[in-house]
């Protein structure tokens, strides 16, 4: 596609969930963009992922809300046990009243499937050139552009840049320089056929057991016919961040407390995925005169939110109601969607820290967090929500 806009031509780099929301809200804008991709194709890895009201919202005001509704799966609720006695911990209903409340649907969806509706969107509005084989070496800025150098030496030209090049930016890394958070949790994920999953958990819901230093969540995917399962653990070995194969003897070897009904979710699946998992300290800046920062490169978080493609395509909202208040003038454009973004982005970060222990906790603490929830109404926790999923373009940009 031809990347020649109106307002200029944007480098993004990275065409992940972050980097796709970022060239759809350029391009609406009226500009060009072209998206530099390490990988040799366009495309997503993974598996399942949960979208909040907040996540429709932004894929609405992206345009691709429909296209994302068309794939989701809508669960009845969200669900808690304990992972060793089986006992319910905390149910959340995501019915009408729900979307009453929120405006918006809470669904679960493949990365695939919400990468695909991003996609289709950037290809529908035009204006987009990607480039696949294409890794950002180095950057340089000058008075009227940016410049970013790849591992072919070949300079590419822009009005700006956006790093959504994901939780090992390069962008990053040249602005910031920060070291990243190894948290120690390994992060096992599958996609189970239908057929092959247990009869007993095939619950249309976000399901999630927790246990001492673990914890398992499985879901339904593309209309029932694939579960998600996600395993997590405390690894006993020194991590580093990344993604490999797993192993079934590995992952097995850590869940010996977890009652029977639960275990299932690790027995079945011929193939994992492992991430080591990090975050990094939350920044107060990532923009960098006409280079800024978005999604996992601007606040890599760890999963236990579940907001993290959320996150990004908030980000990618944010800037660009924030280039319109502007007239698409870059730097006060970039400071305003920073200030925007910041406080709630650091929120998730810490919070998804937190709740990382809570999922966790053994011993006496284990006892305390099922009781943090028992007998709460769906009211209780739907305001314990509102600060999170009531986000929406209208209410974005900073004061």
């Amino acid at each position: 596609m031809d990347s020649q806009g109106s307002a200029g031509t944007v480098l993004v780099a990275g065409g992940g969930i972050g980097g796709l929301a970022a060239a759809l809200a350029l391009a609406r804008r009226g500009f060009g963009v072209k998206v530099l991709e390490q990988s040799p194709r366009i495309g997503e890895i993974g598996a399942g992922i949960q979208l909040g009201p907040n996540a429709f919202n932004a894929l609405d005001a992206l345009g691709v809300g429909e296209r994302a509704r068309g794939r989701a799966v809508y669960t009845d609720c969200m669900v808690m046990h304990d992972a060793v006695d089986g006992s319910l911990v905390g149910r959340i209903p995501t019915d009408e009243a729900f979307r009453r409340r929120f405006g918006n649907p809470y669904a679960v969806i493949h990365r695939v499937d919400i990468h695909t509706s991003l996609l289709e969107g950037v290809m529908e509005v035009g204006a987009t050139e990607f480039l696949t084989s294409t890794r950002v070496e180095r950057i340089e800025q000058d008075d009227t552009g940016v410049t970013v150098f790849d591992q072919h030496g070949i300079a590419h030209r822009g009005v700006a840049l956006i790093g959504a090049d994901g939780v090992k930016s390069v962008v990053r890394e040249q602005y910031v320089g920060d070291p990243a958070r190894v948290t120690g949790h390994v992060v096992y994920r599958a996609v189970v056929d239908k057929a092959d999953f247990p009869v007993d958990l095939q619950w249309n819901a976000a399901s999630i057991w927790v246990g001492p230093n673990c914890h398992l969540v499985h879901y339904p995917l593309r209309g029932g016919e694939q579960y998600n399962v996600v395993v997590t653990f405390h690894s006993r070995e020194q991590e580093q961040w990344g993604v490999k194969e797993g192993s079934r003897e590995e992952v097995q070897s850590y869940f010996q407390e977890i009652c029977p009904k639960a275990r299932q979710l690790i027995e079945m699946p011929k193939s994992w995925k492992r991430w080591a998992t990090a975050d990094r300290e939350p920044i107060g800046q990532w923009t960098f005169g006409r280079a800024t920062l978005l999604g996992d490169a601007a606040h890599p978080t760890t999963q236990y939110m579940a907001q993290g493609a959320c996150m990004a395509m908030e980000d990618a909202v944010t800037l660009g109601e924030a280039l319109r208040v502007h007239d698409n003038a870059f730097e006060p454009a970039f400071d305003l969607y920073q200030r925007s973004r910041v406080a709630r982005t650091a929120r998730i970060v810490l919070s998804s820290r937190e709740m990382g222990r809570i999922y966790h906790a053994k011993g006496v603490e284990r006892l305390v967090r099922n009781d943090l929830w028992k007998g709460r109404t769906p009211e209780r926790f739907y305001d314990a929500m509102e600060w999170l999923y009531s986000w929406r373009v209208d209410n974005c940009l900073a004061d």
